[in-house]
């Protein structure tokens, strides 16, 4: 008779040609091909309990088969959110329940209009825009300041598009359409004479941009090109012009420039063509954006007028007639009046709130993103919002255009919302066919279908996969340590965890993950693969492979648990983001994993109706590395079977007190051996040639004991449930 340790190895050391031969049979490789071609089209608990031949599949496949009968059990594990630890599968203390509810997402993925990574991002762009546009606008500052000494005609100052643009923007013209011949017969006009080229412009801007510059009608420039008044009106105009937000350096911008411009004020029609000087005064007396500009000229012509509608301090700081003219020899203000003027604004000019205002907006785009479900919904008014609370703060939508460095006057609502619906992944897509890194990047950072409606964000992972492989991960590095140790691992843990779920959240390609060795390290951890046993160029082959086809090269190599990695990801074969690969209530990955429990469990069983002590080897030397602690052991009729075998002890033990039995298995079992190939063969060697010597002729089978009877009492089951629910 061929020993037990013989007729293992026979199987043991030809695994994979073994497994093949178990999938190659005519009723399982029926199964396994139904279950394949038809888990993709189930939505519900329901429908998957009620479908008897997936559903005995896989309980087999997790070794569940003798709970198949109990189907209002079974659903509420299916139904457990494994992430709650009081849920009702994390209470059971037979891990082999966990293990199926993690196999499946009958709860499903969320849709969402951006994940935690991708609101994150484009808060982080947002905020650090107002300190990137300080930045900016104090670069090209001091660019200017300096080049435009250097300037000897007019075709300098031109034939520099940065120094051109710097100057078009100070006076609020377009850098895309003005043209430069123009602004050579603008800046060569002769503004004293009333025929030149400027003054038949009859615009009071271009005048003024005529006069900030020394050019004589030739092109040449003055000595200087720019006086220092000249220069620090410019410069002033610039800050003001570009700046979205309130800051120290542009209320000292306005106010210079009001200072400097408000002396050559002749009329209130001429102040109120200048929009920089109104919205001085509307910041420096408190009048509202709701508030049409004639209030402010009507309060500097009439006394009267101005105290009707409380703006008479106004009225008081100028000293323009009734007609809007200044009477001869008069200013527009005294050196009192603007200091008053001045004064006033600085009170008003609230710097210290903008940092408040800030965080109030990004309180409030989280609160609100929340609720999103549509477009639509992102594309409501604060102001349609019933919380007025929230009325100050800034639409979500223009939050988005600001991170991504989009001007608000540069796309309108419709054509955001036409970038919205785009298929990022058609190069004929709106938003592709707008050849804009930046709208490509903000239409990224969304989940909107073509219906305006959120969906399930694609990621090179699903969350609900990456929550399943971190957990794996974290389980496997603090499996066998106590105190001190395994909290400074499970910190460890955390910060990889961390890590990892955010990147997967972000890369796109095959290629993206497997140059990040954090990354891989993590996933083959997870699967209890050893980094250092795989090379790089060896996983680029898998991932390249296709892990659905049997004969593709991952498929080939001898550990089955590369292919579930590979399948683990939405890539498609040459590694790039796919909704194919997807799945329903079951990721791909976990099917893959289903299938080779599946066919492992037939391999045991087709072991145990010739012998039991093979199967009982084969099924501990599967379940060693998962196994983190005696009670493990004492929960599990059939590695309790294998316990006591080894150890010549009597089934009896079991009715001892469970600490005391626990106790008892640590002193014969090193757990952190169990992690150690080489220690599990030793402790299988001994199991096989005990069990052959206590079994000469047995009668145990291996339906009794890993599937029907316990050997285990019912008082130590319910101690070891006790301690895990605990």
């Amino acid at each position: 008779m061929v020993s037990t340790y013989l007729s293992y190895l026979t199987v043991a050391n030809n695994l994979n040609k073994t497994l093949s031969a178990v999938a190659s049979k005519g009723a399982v490789a029926n199964e396994t091909a139904y279950y394949k071609e038809n888990i993709g089209k189930v939505t519900t608990v329901d429908e998957f309990m009620d479908n008897y031949r997936l559903y005995s599949y896989a309980m087999k496949a997790y070794g569940l088969e003798d709970m198949t009968y109990a189907k209002a059990f079974m659903k509420k594990v299916l139904e457990s959110d494994l992430s709650d630890s009081s849920s009702f599968a994390n209470t059971l203390s037979d891990s082999r329940y966990t293990q199926f509810a993690a196999a499946f997402k009958f709860v499903g993925e969320d849709a969402t209009a951006q994940t935690d990574v991708q609101q994150s991002s484009l808060l982080d762009d947002y905020e650090s825009s107002f300190e990137q546009e300080t930045e900016a606008t104090t670069t090209e500052t001091d660019y200017y300041d300096s080049a435009i000494d250097e300037v000897t005609s007019v075709d300098d100052l031109l034939g520099s598009s940065r120094l051109r643009n710097y100057v078009l923007e100070a006076f609020g013209l377009s850098t895309d359409y003005t043209s430069t011949s123009f602004l050579r017969s603008v800046l060569t006009s002769d503004v004293d004479d009333p025929d030149s080229f400027v003054n038949q412009l009859d615009d009071d801007v271009f005048v003024n941009l005529a006069n900030a510059f020394n050019f004589s009608t030739d092109g040449t420039a003055g000595d200087p090109v720019q006086s220092d008044d000249q220069k620090s009106q410019v410069e002033n105009m610039y800050v003001i012009s570009v700046s979205t937000f309130a800051s120290s350096s542009v209320g000292d911008a306005y106010t210079t420039y009001f200072e400097d411009t408000i002396g050559s004020i002749t009329s209130v029609d001429e102040l109120m063509a200048d929009d920089k000087l109104v919205t001085y005064l509307r910041t420096a007396y408190g009048v509202s954006d709701s508030d049409p500009d004639n209030y402010i000229s009507a309060a500097l012509k009439s006394s009267s007028l101005a105290t009707a509608i409380g703006l008479s301090e106004l009225h008081d700081a100028f000293n323009f007639d009734s007609d809007g003219v200044l009477a001869d020899g008069t200013a527009a203000q005294t050196s009192d009046q603007t200091s008053a003027t001045t004064t006033a604004f600085s009170e008003n000019y609230s710097v210290s709130s903008v940092d408040i205002w800030i965080e109030d907006s990004v309180d409030n785009y989280k609160s609100r993103i929340a609720d999103v479900t549509s477009i639509d919904d992102f594309l409501t008014s604060n102001a349609d919002d019933d919380d007025d609370d929230n009325d100050d703060d800034a639409e979500l939508w223009q939050m988005a255009l600001r991170a991504f460095g989009i001007d608000s006057s540069e796309v309108m609502k419709s054509q955001f919302r036409k970038i919205l619906e785009s298929d990022p992944d058609d190069p004929n897509s709106y938003v592709n066919r707008l050849n804009d890194d930046r709208f490509t990047a903000l239409r990224a950072s969304f989940n909107f279908d073509s219906d305006g409606t959120t969906e399930v964000p694609l990621l090179a992972m699903s969350q609900s996969v990456i929550d399943d492989v971190v957990a794996d991960y974290k389980q496997n590095k603090i499996r066998y340590l106590t105190g001190t140790d395994a909290t400074d691992a499970s910190d460890a843990a955390d910060t990889e965890m961390s890590y990892f779920s955010t990147q997967m959240a972000t890369l796109k390609t095959a290629s993206d993950v497997l140059a990040d060795d954090r990354l891989v390290n993590l996933m083959l951890e997870a699967k209890g693969i050893d980094p250092d046993d795989v090379t790089d160029a060896e996983l680029q082959k898998m991932f390249a492979s296709d892990p659905d086809d049997p004969d593709s090269y991952v498929n080939s190599v001898s550990d089955n648990r590369f292919a579930e990695i590979v399948a683990s990801f939405n890539f498609d074969t040459d590694g790039n983001l796919s909704s194919e690969p997807e799945g329903t209530v079951q990721q791909r990955g976990d099917v893959i994993d289903t299938v080779n429990n599946y066919l492992r469990q037939t391999l045991e069983s087709d072991q145990g109706d010739s012998n039991t002590g093979v199967r009982l080897a084969l099924y501990f030397e599967r379940l060693a590395p998962t196994i983190s602690s005696a009670y493990d052991i004492l929960g599990d009729d059939a590695l309790f079977e294998f316990f006591t075998t080894t150890f010549g002890l009597s089934s009896s033990v079991s009715n001892m007190d469970v600490e005391k039995q626990a106790e008892m298995v640590s002193n014969f079992i090193e757990i952190e051996d169990l992690g150690d190939p080489d220690k599990v063969k030793d402790l299988i060697k001994r199991f096989t040639a005990m069990y052959d010597m206590s079994n000469g002729t047995t009668t145990s089978s291996a339906a009794t004991i890993l599937s029907g009877a316990t050997s285990i009492s019912a008082d130590t089951l319910l101690a070891v449930a006790q301690l895990k629910s605990s």
